[in-house]
């Protein structure tokens, strides 16, 4: 069976993806590597460092040593440093978040995106407009940072994080056509709301991963 590596910086993510893959990779088993530090210090230092990008390359290259067919990188966060590494991976190398982007400028023009970290917010506009040039789309992207919600999941505190993720959904709906969320950590915020989400909006998870199993098979 081949063998699928997911590299996360969110200890909460390893119990989100593991139905995930077995659902979009029923044959493929995997396993799961966690280091919190590397979104600590990106946040801290408010850049992705070189030497935060240096360490997830050694995770990469580890894991494909040890017999990972392919990796996933689960936090968008560090979505810049994957497109830099890919080249370098000796194994298909994925960013989460670009299934969601592919889908977001396949169906809307104006885009919303909601994120909990700036250093979230920048990567993942850039994905989107990465995409739309890609596709040949004419799209907006307008950014939003749900300001402190990060810090509140951070102290455990996940109903005001969710809240203010749907105060920042709030301040975009009148202005776009569809809302991406940045952030894997943040896909729960907003299901089950009905009649409170008259925009759709994508999460990373899910179609992140049909993406990746899509990808795959081509190979």
């Amino acid at each position: 069976m081949p063998s699928l590596a997911l590299i996360h910086t969110v200890p909460d993510l390893v119990a989100r993806f593991r139905p995930l893959v077995t659902r979009s990779l029923p044959d493929w088993t995997s396993y799961n590597i966690v280091d919190e530090s590397l979104l600590a210090n990106t946040v801290r230092e408010g850049v992705l460092s070189q030497k935060t990008m240096q360490r997830l390359g050694s995770y990469v290259f580890s894991a494909a040593d040890a017999g990972a067919d392919a990796i996933v990188v689960t936090c968008s966060t560090l979505g810049g440093a994957v497109d830099l590494i890919q080249s370098l991976s000796s194994v298909p190398l994925f960013r989460i978040d670009r299934g969601m982007a592919e889908a977001a400028v396949e169906r809307a023009r104006r885009i919303g995106v909601l994120a909990t970290l700036s250093t979230t917010l920048a990567p993942t506009s850039a994905l989107l407009q990465h995409c739309a040039d890609a596709a040949g789309k004419d799209c907006t992207v307008v950014p939003m940072l749900c300001d402190g919600a990060f810090e509140r999941l951070a102290a455990g505190d996940r109903e005001a994080h969710d809240q203010r993720v749907m105060e920042g959904y709030r301040s975009l709906v009148e202005s776009v056509d569809l809302v991406v969320l940045a952030q894997a950590s943040m896909a729960a915020a907003l299901a089950d709301r009905g009649d409170e989400t008259p925009v759709p909006f994508l999460t990373s998870p899910e179609l992140g991963m049909a993406h990746i199993a899509r990808q795959l098979k081509s190979f």
